[in-house]
């Protein structure tokens, strides 16, 4: 029941801070400096690292269905199922598991810190909003970042599959890219840009949020952090479950 209640206080606090994001947003939009800081923190330094793990991801999904459709004579379909498993699913998932350890882990930890040190009174009493100085500007940051991060992501995968595709097991080019334009549609890719919208604005409020409220000195970040990771995560993949339901 404890834990009930907790959820619920949590659920709560997490919805009210993201209601006051917006409301500052309206009121008082964020300095675009800001934005464009947060923005290289969250999407520029990740950018690598994105890119790597899509292009890996694209050819580890030729590897592991390769045999199967080889049996059926029905490589040239493999193109097609790399694609939309990119576009609607593994993209905006890792890409936004990958945001969660980086920059999730930093907003809870820099804004923790913040509070624990006291930063975010001493705003408060320099009449500074810390909802506009501190989580408007990140959640902007985050709402574009992410997505085009996703988009870099599904690019490299089409690369790396087809290159282990053609390259490695011989695939024919012409009908692995025919195939992959013939099965996946632009509302494949918009579907799955949606998803990694609706999950950087979860990632972005929850670790704000967990920062926010954190108490306790060095060891109260640190486990402020730790559940702003965990929390994104899992709830990354249950609402992914329910995206997928609603878009497809």
């Amino acid at each position: 029941m404890a834990n009930f209640i907790k959820f619920l206080e949590h659920t709560g606090g997490i919805t009210i801070l993201f209601l006051e994001a917006l409301l500052s947003l309206i009121k008082s939009p964020p300095k675009i400096k800001h934005i464009f800081k947060y923005m290289e923190d969250i999407g520029v330094g990740a950018a690598p690292l994105i890119a790597i793990t899509g292009f890996f991801s694209g050819g580890v999904l030729v590897v592991e269905t390769y045999p199967s459709f080889h049996r059926f004579n029905a490589e040239y379909l493999i193109g097609a199922l790399v694609s939309l498993s990119l576009a609607r699913e593994l993209s905006p998932v890792l890409v936004s598991l990958l945001i969660t350890a980086r920059s999730g882990s930093s907003i809870a930890a820099n804004i923790g810190t913040m509070r624990i040190t006291e930063q975010i009174d001493a705003l408060e009493v320099m009449a500074v909003d810390p909802i506009r100085y501190l989580i408007t500007p990140r959640l902007i940051a985050g709402l574009i970042m992410v997505p085009l991060l996703t988009l870099l992501s599904y690019a490299t995968g089409i690369l790396g599959g087809y290159f282990v595709g053609t390259v490695l097991y011989d695939i024919n080019p012409y009908l692995y890219v025919e195939k992959m334009k013939d099965f996946t549609e632009l509302y494949d890719i918009v579907g799955g840009l949606y998803k990694s919208a609706v999950f950087s604005v979860m990632i972005i409020m929850i670790s704000c949020y967990f920062g926010y409220i954190a108490k306790g000195g060095a060891e109260g970040v640190g486990k402020a952090t730790t559940t702003a990771v965990v929390v994104s995560s899992v709830l990354t993949l249950i609402v992914d479950y329910f995206l997928t339901e609603l878009i497809f």
